[in-house]
């Protein structure tokens, strides 16, 4: 096998946008930015097409929010955590430090 036909890996900068810090020092190759770009505004379009008050009428069309049908009563009292936020106070913690 010469070295010409042996494949290799290209990493390259993380790059600037309002979804990802600069400062993490992480690679990602532009094949990665663009699979996350495209899941965030897909994601964007469900939650829109979910919100959307049309959204009763197409039933069997569409994005459908699952609802449990038998709820465990043990997560009756369970609060969702907001990463971004928890990151956020946790970055604004250690900059006080």
């Amino acid at each position: 096998m010469t070295s010409s036909s042996t494949p290799r890996m290209h990493t390259y900068k993380r790059t600037s946008s309002p979804r990802s810090p600069t400062n993490t020092g992480e690679l990602f190759t532009p094949a990665h930015e663009e699979n996350v770009r495209f899941i965030h505004d897909t994601w964007l379009c469900v939650l829109r097409d979910v919100k959307s008050p049309q959204s009763s009428e197409r039933n069997d069309r569409g994005p459908q929010e699952y609802v449990e049908k038998n709820p465990n009563p043990n997560l009756h009292s369970f609060i969702p955590v907001d990463l971004s936020d928890l990151k956020k106070r946790s970055t604004q913690d250690s900059k006080k430090s």
